[in-house]
């Protein structure tokens, strides 16, 4: 028996449909739509896809989106030039710096720029300031990948209160403030990382588990508990023939894929999991579109809690 897919791109257009009456209500309200500042440093490719995507989405919904390209050159003060002057911007209620930053700017580049953007204005929620209402479950901006895994199960009628949840991957981005969200709403946790030992049976006892590691077909069906929901968040370029056969059996639609195109995209998650699991992210398709839905979501929040300031 196969998994039941959880479609994110359906969940994705949801969200953005709820989201466009709220910004035409707020373009009334105040005049202009809200805005969104972005900032592009460097020529890394699937940065340039992302932020593409960010564009478009935040146009679609209505907002107003600045982009600001900067080249890979840049200084480390140049970025945080263009952050300072977003942060005073009247028109902008969002802030995204993309990541990563170029190696050139520093091992704490991203720390530092992430530091410097207004707390109220960002809509990554990755700084200092927004982790810690997160811990303490009175952040109104919450990192957009675990936000959005949250918005997942929620809108796809899978319980979370009760339920035993296990992470794989401990980074800021999603590994951590997952946990949090989830021990939020009463699940019981467990982050698992690199040093955990037997980490396939840990895993095994989840009834959700979520795997963010970046290692193309890692979770196996040996780390699955028959039934459990499976929350895929990688996205690794395979372009290896011998990796590809090991996760595609013949004939299928991947391994057809990389037959054209010399290359396939898959998750953490190897596709045998889908005999095991209750409930499964596809990759691409699952987790992916709502990252950036969260982030159209952050920036209208940002937007009308700037405008409810005395």
């Amino acid at each position: 028996m196969s998994a039941r897919v959880l479609d994110g791109n359906v969940v994705a257009n949801q969200i953005r449909e709820e989201i466009r009456p709220r910004v035409e209500a707020y373009r009334a309200r105040h005049g202009r739509p809200p805005g969104l500042g972005i900032v592009l440093v460097g020529d890394d490719p699937a940065s340039h896809v992302y932020v593409r995507n960010k564009v478009k989405s935040g146009m679609d919904v209505g907002f107003a989106v600045d982009l600001h390209q900067m080249p890979a050159s840049s200084s480390l003060d140049e970025v945080l030039a263009v952050v300072d002057r977003l942060n005073r911007s009247e028109t902008h209620d969002g802030i995204l710096v993309q990541s990563p930053l170029p190696p050139a700017l520093g091992d704490e580049a991203e720390r530092v720029v992430f530091d410097a953007i207004d707390p109220a204005k960002d809509v990554d929620g990755f700084s200092p300031v927004n982790v810690g209402r997160l811990v303490q479950k009175r952040a109104v901006l919450m990192a957009c990948t675990p936000a959005g895994i949250v918005e997942l199960l929620d809108r796809s009628g899978i319980a979370i209160a009760g339920q035993r949840a296990v992470i794989i991957g401990r980074s800021d981005i999603v590994g951590k403030p997952m946990a949090m969200m989830l021990l939020h709403r009463d699940a019981t946790v467990t982050l698992c990382h690199s040093k955990t030992r037997d980490l396939a049976g840990v895993a095994a006892s989840a009834d959700i588990l979520v795997a963010a590691i970046g290692r193309a077909g890692f979770v196996t069906t040996d780390f699955v508990k028959p039934g459990a929901t499976v929350v895929d968040v990688g996205m690794n370029r395979v372009d290896d023939p011998a990796v590809a056969a090991r996760l595609f059996s013949p004939g299928s639609a991947k391994l057809e894929q990389f037959a054209r195109k010399g290359s396939v995209l898959v998750g953490d998650v190897h596709p045998s999991v889908a005999e095991v699991a209750g409930a499964l992210t596809p990759v691409p398709g699952g987790v992916g579109p709502l990252t950036i839905a969260l982030l159209m979501k952050n920036t209208l929040r940002a937007a009308e809690a700037r405008a409810g300031r005395p």
